[in-house]
């Protein structure tokens, strides 16, 4: 719908596709990302998103990060590059007017462990 305008862009940021659910040193899922309904995100978690957001904005379109790795590292932050200072496009990206189908991505995460992660949410949510 807006392949061809000059103005205005639609980019999908993959960066939470094969994100999987961060663990603490005992190999337990870390709360400190989560709020108190073990659902939603804590300031924590909500920085980390951020910061995954921003970098897949600074990437190419095609090499564009599909997990987020919850390290609470700064330095992961991402600057822009002096060569090609804005945010990627698929046209700024050298895609221009190509059709490149973006869409039909296959996930690398099997839809089982979906309802096994989102199961051990609510029975870690209860206890």
């Amino acid at each position: 719908r807006y392949e061809q305008r000059q103005d205005f862009a639609v980019v999908i940021q993959p960066f939470f596709r094969n994100t999987l659910l961060p663990l603490d040193s005992t190999s337990k899922p870390d709360m400190s990302f989560f709020a108190a309904d073990c659902f939603h995100f804590s300031v924590r978690g909500y920085a980390e998103m951020a910061m995954a957001l921003w970098n897949n904005m600074l990437e190419p379109v095609g090499e564009k990060q599909t997990y987020n790795n919850f390290t609470h590292d700064r330095s992961k932050l991402k600057c822009p590059n002096p060569e090609k200072p804005f945010l990627f496009t698929r046209r700024n990206s050298g895609f221009g007017n190509s059709d490149v189908n973006l869409e039909n991505t296959e996930s690398s995460v099997p839809y089982w462990a979906v309802i096994v992660t989102a199961v051990a949410g609510v029975l870690v949510g209860s206890l």
